[in-house]
């Protein structure tokens, strides 16, 4: 008995010009499955230049972090007798062509009679090798691991010449310690500023968005005054104001609170419009039905369906912070020495005679580009991230 087969429906018009295809049923379900964090972390990941910035910023923050470490010598540590020392050439190879560990050969300071400029001149019949873990200045690793160990270094400096990867300043400083040292200030100095700017721009954007009325023509006015008043000079005058006589933690934490005092007007306006398109949502609605406190509202519905955007916001907030730091230690109403950042380290590049003769002391101002950069790049990475209607395509 043959079987009868019913035949396959007819493909509809539309459907055989291509206009309904759909992705495969596999990758439909595991998207389906990816919870939103999922959604914008596959995103994020596309983006290269987002993960190279992140793998910077992680190598910067981890110089920091281990910078006592990292350094051959504390950066206070001088050597008269090298002042302005340039940046030590790394050997691998000796003078009759042999090949040996990494080194570096002695160098003499030498005076030129015509010009009276000093100059450093490698020694090749003398040369001393490069060792890991080698005990120099003692030091703390965090204030609790008492240690003379760093990284590299090399047997009597003051013999053969310091080992200066970057060079060293006018006192015989090392500048790449100098450097390490200086990002813990100029690299938290961002996150702490932008701590006090997430506080204040969640509280005062969302009462002006939430309560509306006389708060919210109150707070918006503060902000567009605020606003008004060019940057860079109101920052000025905020810093002249500080004593004179402050300690070096509370100067730190005055100039984040000045840095901060413009920051949060953008962050507040972003937050008052979220408020306001979200406060008459159903969502909303039903919490207040439900007996739901105002604060319960703006924690657990409010703030949560907008915190990628401010994410966003706050990471590309950062870079203007520690630009406005250097710009401030730079003109010598920021943070002071004995105090290190990358602003304080900038202030002997001021005069273009000392550029043109020690260029490497602007080595802090290539670590404040490449920092600047690298945040922006995960800015813009989270950016597109986070966009809800930016095409998926099929997970991976």
């Amino acid at each position: 008995m043959a079987s009868s087969v019913s035949p396959a429906p007819a493909a509809s018009p539309i459907a055989e010009l291509g206009f309904l295809e759909s992705p495969p049923e596999t990758s439909s379900h595991n998207q389906q499955l990816l919870t939103p964090r999922q959604l914008v972390w596959l995103r994020f990941r596309r983006n290269r230049m987002a993960i190279v910035g992140t793998c910077i910023l992680l190598i910067l923050y981890l110089f920091a972090l281990f910078a006592p470490f990292l350094a051959p010598y504390l950066p206070q540590t001088r050597f008269p007798d090298h002042l302005y020392l340039t940046p030590r050439r790394i050997h691998v190879r000796d003078a009759d062509g042999a090949w040996r560990r990494p080194f570096v050969y002695k160098v003499t300071r030498e005076v030129d009679l015509e010009t009276f400029q000093r100059t450093f001149v490698e020694d090749p019949e003398a040369r001393t090798p490069i060792r890991f873990l080698v005990k120099g200045d003692p030091y703390e690793l965090w204030g609790l691991i008492p240690t003379s160990y760093h990284l590299i270094g090399i047997d009597a400096p003051e013999e053969y010449g310091p080992l200066f990867l970057l060079g060293g300043d006018k006192f015989g400083r090392d500048l790449w310690a100098r450097i390490l040292f200086g990002a813990r200030i100029s690299l938290t100095i961002g996150l702490v500023g932008v701590a006090i700017v997430l506080v204040i721009g969640l509280l005062l954007g969302g009462l002006s968005g939430l309560l509306g009325g006389f708060v919210d023509n109150l707070v918006q006015r503060l902000i567009e005054f605020i606003r008004s008043i060019p940057s860079l000079p109101l920052w000025m005058g905020l810093a002249a104001s500080l004593p004179a006589d402050m300690r070096q933690l509370q100067l730190y934490f005055a100039i984040t609170v000045i840095i901060s005092f413009i920051g949060w007007t953008s962050l507040a306006r972003v937050v008052r419009g979220k408020f306001l398109s979200l406060r008459n949502e159903d969502f909303v609605l039903a919490a207040r039905a439900a007996s739901a406190t105002e604060f319960y509202i703006i924690r657990a519905h409010l703030i949560p369906s907008f915190m990628s955007y401010v994410l966003v916001h706050l990471t590309l907030a950062v870079p203007g912070m520690i630009l406005a730091e250097t710009a401030l230690s730079f003109l010598g109403l920021g943070l002071r020495s004995p105090a290190i950042s990358w602003g304080v380290l900038l202030v002997d590049a001021q005069q273009l005679v000392e550029i043109a003769v020690h260029p490497w002391i602007l080595w802090p101002a290539i670590f404040v580009v490449v920092t600047v950069l690298a945040f922006n790049f995960v800015g813009d990475g989270l950016r597109d991230a986070a966009d809800p209607y930016a095409e998926m395509g099929s997970s991976a």
